[in-house]
């Protein structure tokens, strides 16, 4: 099943014209994803659409915000970046932000640059006040500051269904932390990248908590031997999160092989479109439709299985003048919407 984005943009402008025509029974069929419902409805067919909310990193931050953005776009689930948790939470904010890398969460503020550079003895004493004080506080922030973000979001409407900490570096009771917030939040798991070590140090921990130790790829199928495996044989609590974009990108083969082998370990999939190896230029994002990654084929066969997976988008394809990162995350919801409907 092949739909282009320029026809199933044209089908939603038909279908909303339509709608306001007397008789034609369609009317307010085209609302149910209405920027103005105050309770967004993302699941079709059986399948929960949500996104990582790292799609809207070129926006404004704040988990106020990230709600706005969800109802605008008709969105009832998330993948949520821990950074703007944090800040809401109260986190010390990092005296460096933007100048060494990604805050606690692993959300780079849109526009700043990622290279790290010497610092100074001055720079070198603040950051190490700073993650003495964000330790501190974490270790000390009472759950019920949290659950206020969660009644947030239930009361929008919108699952949480993950927080993306990346904690793996951390220390075992800034894990702890991240597993009870995230619990706390209603959220299945913490993601973090894969990785041997990663695996093995997050996965007891995310068993004692009786949660999954998620974990996302990029590129790494594309080398020869790679697989899940050796991750999913360290704890019943690791699971994956599966980037069907970065994995055809990179490997060309289909999304479809690695669900139907894993898909009782896969907690969610991140959706994208990119061109395949061997497109010139290769591995390169899509605007959904003008890509080569079988998105209907991966929704589809979800549906089929009623296999319970969360389908996240991920936005990372170039976002015109005229267009905004939440425009651009309703049409690919638009996109998927219409495979399911």
């Amino acid at each position: 099943m092949i739909l282009s984005r320029r026809k199933f943009i044209e089908n939603s402008a038909a279908v909303a014209a339509l709608s306001m025509v007397p008789g034609s029974g369609l009317k307010g069929t085209y609302s149910k994803i209405s920027p103005v419902s105050s309770s967004p409805d993302s699941k079709f067919g059986g399948v929960q659409i949500g996104a990582i909310t790292y799609s809207w990193r070129s926006m404004p931050g704040g988990i106020e915000n990230i709600i706005k953005y969800c109802r605008q776009s008709g969105l009832s689930a998330i993948e949520l970046m821990s950074g703007d948790l944090e800040s809401y939470l109260g986190a010390p904010a990092n005296p460096m932000a933007g100048m060494f890398g990604p805050p606690p969460g692993g959300q780079r503020p849109a526009g700043t640059p990622g290279q790290r550079s010497q610092r100074t003895p001055e720079q070198e004493a603040a950051i190490a006040k700073y993650n003495k004080d964000l330790k501190e506080w974490r270790l000390t922030l009472p759950m019920s500051k949290v659950e206020q973000a969660r009644k947030l979001f239930n009361d929008a409407g919108i699952k949480v269904h993950i927080v993306k900490f990346s904690p793996a570096r951390w220390s075992d009771e800034e894990i702890d932390y991240a597993f009870r917030t995230a619990k706390a939040m209603g959220a299945g798991g913490v993601t973090e990248e894969i990785g041997e070590e990663a695996a093995a140090k997050l996965g007891p921990i995310a068993q004692k908590h009786g949660m999954y130790a998620i974990f996302h790829n990029h590129m790494q199928f594309a080398t020869p031997g790679f697989s899940y495996d050796p991750f999913l044989a360290v704890s019943p609590a690791v699971m994956m999160n599966f980037d069907a974009g970065h994995f055809f990108g990179s490997t060309g083969i289909h999304p479809n092989t690695i669900i139907e082998k894993y898909h009782e370990r896969i907690y969610s999939i991140h959706l994208k479109d990119k061109t395949g190896p061997k497109t010139d230029p290769a591995n390169t994002n899509q605007v959904w439709g003008q890509g080569e990654v079988p998105i209907a084929d991966v929704l589809l066969l979800i549906k089929k299985q009623k296999w319970p997976i969360y389908i996240d988008i991920e936005l990372e394809y170039d976002i015109k003048p005229w267009s905004d990162a939440v425009k651009e995350t309703k049409t690919c919801l638009e996109f998927a919407r219409q495979i399911l409907i």
